[in-house]
């Protein structure tokens, strides 16, 4: 399988990154700077770009059988900025699949029927800028014809892969309060031989 992979240098996109190469799959990562990828493959494609050119999407894409994201807010607007970019290029090549990392932020609340945890009193972040640039990103998709899944992780330790956790649709596993970046990884990619959760946010955590 071709997979392009966005956030390759990232801590969860790193580690999607080794699974997917050791799984056999191609992947094209494209990242902006080159010297952060320390995987060296014969299945990698690295591609100097940025996902706010839609030539370097573009270029990235082609051959591509789905997408990973796992690009972070970065304090900016990058996320919800490359979305529109991305759904293009996906359509325009006839690519239909998506999988990316969100945040439980976009997941529903339980206690606030209608509203999203951030938006809610169940959130404990002291600013919501990163779970609103999330926001715009779901909602892109969610407006989308694309078969998208995105894995919201609640605090997000380095850890270690337990290979143990819960997850639930569209809502924060009830008192889940942190998984690992190597679990949440695992997740993400096993979502590519997984149909359960398309169109679907899915709440994960211990």
């Amino acid at each position: 399988m071709n997979i392009l992979l966005l956030g390759a240098t990232g801590r969860v996109g790193s580690c999607i990154l080794n699974h997917a190469l050791e799984a056999g799959h191609h992947v094209n990562a494209l990242v902006r700077n080159t010297d952060k990828i320390e995987r060296q493959d014969e299945k990698l494609g690295i591609i100097l770009g940025s996902v706010l050119n839609a030539e370097s999407i573009r270029e990235s894409i082609e051959e591509a059988d789905l997408v990973i994201s796992a690009l972070g807010t970065d304090g900016g607007t990058t996320l919800s900025e490359s979305m529109p970019l991305i759904i293009k290029a996906m359509q325009e090549e006839g690519v239909g699949r998506i999988i990316t990392i969100g945040t439980a932020g976009i997941l529903e609340s339980r206690t606030e029927p209608g509203k999203l945890r951030y938006q809610s009193s169940e959130s404990k972040r002291r600013t919501a800028r990163a779970a609103k640039e999330h926001h715009k990103a779901y909602t892109l998709l969610e407006d989308s014809a694309l078969n998208w899944t995105i894995i919201c992780p609640t605090y997000l330790p380095d850890g270690e892969r337990t290979g143990e956790y819960r997850t639930e649709r569209n809502h924060l596993p009830e008192g889940g309060g942190k998984i690992s970046v190597p679990d949440t990884a695992e997740f993400a990619f096993r979502q590519i031989e997984d149909d359960g959760y398309i169109k679907a946010r899915v709440g994960i955590a211990y």
